[in-house]
């Protein structure tokens, strides 16, 4: 698309953490350009220069020169909104944009789980995203609501998915090592996680055990049939600023042998409709031959933040087989993963190409 046909994009929540990682990703996107901030009303008003401490990196000067708007659809018109809401905040205004017409990519936990909403990694599920036909029908709007999944289940699936595809999952047990950006930006105090584990995170086990049944499950008509795996998590939070690691251990109904599982992850390249996209990885999922990886230090970044890698596969003692896959929390496992999400939807037509508000 040309500069002037680029579809423009409104972010919500946009001086957070998640909302500053939308305009860091969207700066020069070849089919989106973020027209519209929203915020709080104690930002609504301002510059976006002035309402935002910027964490990272330079803020596009067309963005900083944005009027924050509030979170009302009557006062945003982009056809396409990128929600960085805190859940809080999601469960009303999301909907309204929605009933306004509006294309919704949220983040937010609040609908991931009603049947007839989309809970995308656009390789794993694309066919998922058939459900807002059953979306529009069923609550009488003609918006739709795409969820995410939460960040840990994210990297968890994805990890999962050509293991699922080709042996069967059973049973999972999962312990995750969450990066504190994962918290948001003041985040962790720093005498809480300076040399310490903390080994809970808010509703973060529940989130992770419920989604991914739903995201490796099957399209059937207007529903989603969940696998039919059981998940056991346990969540902890690190001093690591980027990149949520995940130990596993997994039975199959299928037993594979290590070297079938790593043969599986090698060759998988996820649904047909993402690739070419462009926030589409080459290599969604990597495997690492190296004793010691992935690590978040080493490999947060490969394909700019949206490849999740995976390493150790080897048979376990008590389940079939165990692993360690990483990614990237704010990019891969949210605001990357919205984008993705949105391009999904512009090549299907979904999202048509020179939208306007």
């Amino acid at each position: 698309m040309s500069t002037a046909e680029r579809i423009p994009v409104a972010i919500l929540g946009a001086t957070g953490a998640v909302g500053q990682t939308f305009i860091r990703l969207l700066d020069g996107h070849p089919w989106f350009r973020v027209a519209e901030v929203a915020a709080s009303e104690r930002s609504a008003g301002k510059r976006y220069a002035e309402a935002t401490r910027w964490i990272e990196g330079n803020l596009p000067a067309d963005v900083a020169a944005l009027t924050v708007k509030p979170c009302d659809p009557a006062q945003l018109s982009s056809p396409v909104v990128f929600s960085a809401l805190d859940a809080g905040a999601a469960g009303e205004l999301e909907p309204a944009f929605a009933r306004a017409g509006r294309m919704v990519l949220s983040n937010a936990k609040n609908f991931r789980m009603e049947p007839d909403v989309p809970l995308v990694i656009p390789e794993v599920n694309a066919p998922h995203l058939r459900l807002i036909a059953a979306q529009r029908a069923t609550r009488g709007w003609t918006g739709a609501i795409v969820t995410n999944a939460n960040c840990a289940a994210t990297v968890t699936a994805m990890a999962m998915a050509p293991l699922h595809e080709r042996f069967g999952l059973k049973s999972v047990f999962v312990a995750t090592m969450q990066a504190i950006s994962g918290a948001g930006y003041p985040g962790v105090p720093s005498l809480d996680i300076l040399g310490n584990v903390i080994p809970y995170i808010g509703d973060e086990e529940p989130k992770i055990e419920r989604e991914m049944q739903k995201m490796l499950g099957r399209l059937v008509g207007t529903a989603i049939e969940p696998a039919p795996f059981v998940v056991s998590a346990h969540a902890n939070r690190v001093a690591v600023e980027n990149g949520h690691t995940v130990c596993l251990s997994m039975a199959f109904e299928k037993r594979p042998s290590a070297e079938e599982a790593i043969a599986a992850i090698r060759e998988w390249r996820g649904a047909s409709e993402v690739r070419g996209l462009p926030s589409a990885p080459d290599i969604p999922l990597r495997y690492r031959d190296e004793p010691d990886r992935p690590q978040p230090r080493r490999d947060v970044a490969d394909g700019r933040g949206m490849t999740v890698s995976v390493g150790r596969v080897r048979e376990d003692s008590i389940l079939h087989l165990r692993m360690v896959a990483m990614g990237h929390n704010t990019i891969r496992g949210a605001a990357g993963g919205s984008i993705l999400n949105a391009e999904v939807l512009v090549k299907a037509g979904v999202i048509p190409r020179g939208a306007r508000g």
